[in-house]
């Protein structure tokens, strides 16, 4: 029987595991239950993979969407493991050969809808057949805290009882706090799982939140300069998605589309034409996106801001999935706070809960929504508040954030924070941030006239201080606790602990002192830039003719450490990193051909 690093290097080409992967895959294969909170990128399914390979029988691999399927399904049989799905998008006489197939033990994994498990057909099929494990890839959508909460998953658990012989149960996710950890364990029924978190941060990425005027020019400002990138843009609303895809389109840019309101055959066909780089620019809501395992787009923007912190990781992560350098950076305003709130309160696919879980649910997500909004206001490091958000510590100062690379300057605030607190107080805590700032700038409009507000003490005691400054301010004291605001729409500020204002002492905020030049255009230096494109065209014509994405064949990481390495024979090729025997007897010699040539 082989080792599970020889299953690594033969089938994934890799000399050696990652973080974590070698723990789960040597408890799963001792037969033990597994947790694996691992980020975007980290290697999840290598985690299931190899074992699956090793262990008799066959594994059953839960999912949530039919895109992820079909992108693992494909990886898998390019790296010579036999692997089929079972999902809506087959016919019920493709579904019926494929089950026929695997009765046959023809697959050693298979993928399946969560839908799909307690169908008599599917059933019936697992109850003859050795699994031998069931893995629940995003493991979060079975706990109605997370933010992809799908009821189908709570099947699962019912579907490990009618099983004559328990299966392993491993499940994955990227992101879980510790309430939906908890409810992994207890609705997937896991026995005294091993559980591992390997952290979440993700060092190839650089961060960044900005607030322009003109959202639309700050991108097109952007892609201009990453014109041979492949990337995504996220988009809050079907609208805006359609008016910045045309908009990119006009400007000469090979942007395609993506959202809930395209028909299933268009979302396929755009989707297929941003994997197989027909398309660089991928415009689209948060319908896109999971399971896609293209390991070459080198940035991710939001348009717009997401609702929590979990969306934004789990979208921003889907750059540099290759360990290459990638951007993800936010375009900030105060519309997308007051649009994600409008959003939460609709409840859209809460209908079916109870009025009491989904208050409480809808509350968890306003907090949430808090929590995102100070990432995009806060003048100290992103990517520390991210860690922070999700339980793990830094140092403070990552040196990759737009934050780390800003000047800032202290500035005693305690002045203004008083009069900020003394108007609120004054003002019988009724209003939100811009009245409350009109009244400190002295401002004579007509709600100021007919409230009374002039006679205020803090009236005008602040009118030479900018209304952006005041703003920011605010957003601090909240921030630290000071103030808070009212989530039920009409965003009133209120005094919430008034003692950590000191009385004598100074209260210091960072501000901008002076912005520096935007994160360089993402560039390697490892290889030949001119090999490297010469690799680059070898894999498309390879791609096209094998009828799978580019980066099936190899990873921009792969195609980078063949130019550093300059292999010329087949055991060289094998030392490439993401170079295994199946893969290098497919496209090995192509690329070894295009290596020659070039050093002649």
């Amino acid at each position: 029987m082989m080792k599970d690093y020889e299953v690594l290097k033969k089938y994934f080409g890799y000399e050696s595991f990652r973080e974590g992967q070698q723990e789960l895959i040597t408890n799963i294969l001792e037969r033990h239950d597994v947790l694996g909170i691992m980020p975007t990128g980290a290697g999840k399914s290598i985690c299931y993979q190899v074992p699956a390979v090793m262990l008799e029988g066959i594994t059953l691999v839960i999912s949530p969407l039919i895109s992820l399927m079909k992108d693992q399904v494909g990886t898998l049989n390019e790296a010579g493991i036999r692997a089929a799905y079972l999902n809506s998008s087959l016919s019920y006489a493709q579904y019926r050969k494929a089950l026929s197939l695997a009765r046959g033990y023809t697959y050693k994994i298979i993928y399946v809808a969560p839908e799909r498990l307690m169908s008599d057909e599917f059933l019936s099929f697992a109850k003859e057949m050795k699994i031998s494990m069931v893995c629940v890839d995003e493991a979060h959508c079975v706990s109605q805290w997370g933010q992809d909460f799908r009821p189908h998953y709570l099947h699962i658990r019912e579907f490990l009882k009618e099983m004559p012989q328990r299966p392993i149960v491993s499940a994955f996710t990227a992101t879980a706090t510790t309430q939906v950890k908890e409810d992994i364990l207890q609705l997937l029924d896991m026995k005294d799982p091993y559980t591992i978190t390997t952290g979440f941060d993700r060092k190839n990425l650089y961060f960044a939140v900005e607030k322009p005027k003109d959202k639309y020019q700050a991108l097109l400002h952007y892609v201009k300069q990453h014109t041979e990138d492949a990337g995504i843009v996220y988009c809050l609303s079907r609208k805006t998605v359609e008016e910045v895809c045309d908009r990119l389109c006009a400007d000469g840019f090979a942007a395609t589309r993506y959202h809930a309101g395209l028909s299933d055959a268009e979302r396929m066909n755009n989707q297929d034409d941003f994997i197989y780089d027909r398309k660089t620019i991928m415009v689209a809501t948060n319908a896109f996106g999971m399971g896609i395992d293209k390991s070459n787009v080198r940035f991710v923007v939001h348009f717009n801001m997401p609702k929590n912190m979990e969306s934004y990781y789990q979208e921003a992560g889907r750059a540099g999935r290759d360990g290459e350098q990638a951007d993800c950076i936010l375009l900030y305003s105060g519309k997308d706070v007051r649009l994600n709130q409008f959003l939460i309160e609709q409840g859209s696919g809460h209908e079916d809960m109870e009025e009491a879980v989904r208050m409480e649910l809808q509350q968890k997500e306003k907090e949430r929504l808090k929590s995102m909004t100070f990432y995009c206001t806060i003048p100290s490091c992103l990517r520390h508040y991210m860690l922070k958000y999700f339980g793990e510590e830094s140092d403070g100062f990552c040196g990759s954030c737009s934050n780390c690379l800003t000047q800032y300057e202290e500035c005693d605030i305690r002045m203004e924070a008083s009069r900020l607190v003394e108007c609120i107080r004054h003002s019988g805590e009724r209003f939100g941030k811009t009245m409350i700032v009109d009244i400190v700038k002295g401002s004579a409009n007509a709600k100021i006239k007919s409230y009374h507000l002039d006679r205020n003490p803090a009236y005008g005691s602040l009118k030479d201080s900018s209304r952006n400054h005041l703003y920011e301010i605010l957003q601090h004291l909240q921030f630290q606790g000071i103030l808070k605001q009212s989530e039920d729409g009409y965003s009133v500020l209120s005094i919430h602990q008034e003692e950590l204002l000191p009385t004598d002492g100074p209260l210091m905020m960072k501000i901008v002192k002076e912005k520096q030049v935007q994160n360089p255009v993402v560039q390697t230096d490892s290889g030949d830039n001119r090999l490297f494109e010469l690799l680059r065209i070898c894999r498309s014509q390879l791609a096209r003719k094998a009828h799978v994405p580019p980066y099936m064949v190899f990873s921009d990481k792969t195609l980078h450490d063949m130019c550093a390495k300059a292999p010329h024979s087949r055991e060289e090729m094998l030392g490439v990193s993401g170079v295994g025997e199946v893969k290098y007897d497919k496209y090995g010699e192509a690329f070894l051909k295009v290596i020659a040539s070039f050093d002649s």
